[in-house]
């Protein structure tokens, strides 16, 4: 059993979940839709095609929006479709992710074939959110779902970003960088998207399906070659093939399109920051685009809160974008934000005066249930009390089962939006 969390901890404990829970609240697809989605009396077929782990969720929304006149599909992750009701002209599918599956390749078929069919008098409502990009499967020239898949799992393990994975997808893709936009023309094309990307790039979340897209061919091959990736056969052919191309960006296609980003990791976290406000914290903006290796962010991390400490400053330390991890386990149930966690608590060595809490805004960090977890100055006393070995646990990408063996995994369940990750440290000289 792990030990009991001393009570002059559970106060700091429950800001971190109050502001974790207001950052959310804050990238809802419920909050931000309605400002930018308005309704209109155009003549023509009002289409939502709605792809990302926000999908349901946004598309719910468009249709409180714009009534019962809308249809389409929204595509999501399994298990994130909630218990929000749409009508029967949207038609709910869930596939896999983040490696693609049959039922990805058809909806993401069915997407394209609903586009294909807009006329100039129809409006293309593309609601995109983060997910998208491994959900909408389908295949380019010459290469199959198996080969999709293939490279996916090599990616995932790589360590490369999500940047560096989309442009690969993107070159193995019928619909992603840009050619959805292709088939739906002449319609008029409106896309909302909620940012899971560093950086808010359109072109770059979920692949950009309705996006011009400056990469090349080249360009994927060299992120392949960067991360030591030998690609199959059908693969490495495909990323010569000029059919693989992107369209030019300034293909009329996209003349007609609009383009708004409705919520980013910085709204959410600007949200958690106010929280931490009224309880007597400065907040201390790291980024909203936080890159590279979870576990060495995570010991950067635990330096700058022993930084604050030595100066007696009451500060919490927020950052979001989305870390990786090179996987030595591929058994290992956990994520960056278990493992970042995991890092920062052992550099830290109980430290007293340092509260953390870091998870995926999905809901679902990496592998496994938990969203993320959250840590206190005793955790590697309750870790070393119940026989639970942190360092292991972070060698052998283990966050989740860790933390749930001391009671700190946050589960969530899917949070039906997506901006990446939120980070918050808490840092209070006063119980130091």
């Amino acid at each position: 059993m792990p030990g009991l969390i001393p009570p002059d901890r559970v106060q700091h404990r429950s800001l971190l979940h109050e502001a974790m829970v207001s950052a959310l609240n804050a990238a809802h697809p419920a909050e931000n839709l309605a400002t930018y989605l308005l309704p209109s009396d155009h003549a023509g077929r009002t289409v939502v095609l709605a792809a990302g782990k926000a999908a349901v969720a946004m598309a719910a929304a468009a249709h409180w929006i714009l009534g019962d006149r809308i249809e389409g599909v929204a595509l999501t992750r399994y298990g994130h479709s909630g218990d929000l009701v749409l009508p029967k002209s949207i038609e709910v599918v869930e596939a896999a992710h983040p490696v693609p599956d049959h039922k990805g390749e058809m909806a993401a078929r069915k997407v394209l074939d609903l586009a294909t069919a807009l006329t100039e008098q129809d409006r293309c409502i593309v609601l995109l959110s983060g997910g998208g990009s491994a959900l909408l499967a389908l295949p380019g020239h010459g290469i199959t779902l198996a080969d999709k898949q293939a490279i996916a799992r090599d990616l995932l393990a790589s360590g490369a970003t999500v940047s560096e994975m989309n442009c690969v997808r993107k070159h193995l893709s019928a619909i992603k960088g840009g050619r959805l936009a292709l088939a739906a023309a002449p319609a008029r094309v409106e896309n909302y998207i909620i940012s899971d990307v560093a950086g808010d790039d359109p072109a770059t979340i979920a692949s950009g399906p309705t996006m011009a897209d400056m990469s090349t061919l080249a360009d994927a091959r060299r992120i392949l070659r960067r991360y030591g990736i030998a690609p199959p056969p059908a693969i490495a052919r495909a990323l010569n093939n000029p059919k693989n191309a992107l369209p030019s960006a300034d293909h009329p296609a996209f003349a007609r399109s609009i383009t708004h980003v409705i919520a980013t990791a910085s709204v959410a976290l600007e949200a958690a920051a106010r929280i931490t406000v009224r309880a007597g914290y400065e907040p201390i903006m790291l980024g909203d685009d936080l890159e590279g290796d979870a576990a060495m962010l995570g010991a950067l991390h635990a330096d700058h809160a022993r930084e604050w400490l030595r100066c007696g400053r009451r500060v919490a330390l927020i950052s979001g974008g989305e870390c990786t991890v090179t996987l030595r386990n591929r058994d290992g149930q956990g994520g960056p934000n278990g493992e970042y966690l995991l890092s920062l608590i052992l550099r830290l060595n109980g430290t007293a005066g340092v509260f953390a809490l870091a998870i995926d805004s999905d809901g679902i960090d990496g592998t496994g249930q938990g969203a993320g977890a959250i840590v206190d100055p005793t955790t590697l006393e309750r870790a070393r009390a119940a026989g639970v070995d942190l360092a292991e646990a972070l060698d052998q990408n283990n966050a989740h089962p860790a933390f749930a063996a001391l009671g700190d995994l946050i589960i969530t369940g899917p949070t039906l939006t997506n901006v990446n990750d939120i980070r918050i440290i808490l840092v209070d000289p006063v119980v130091a």
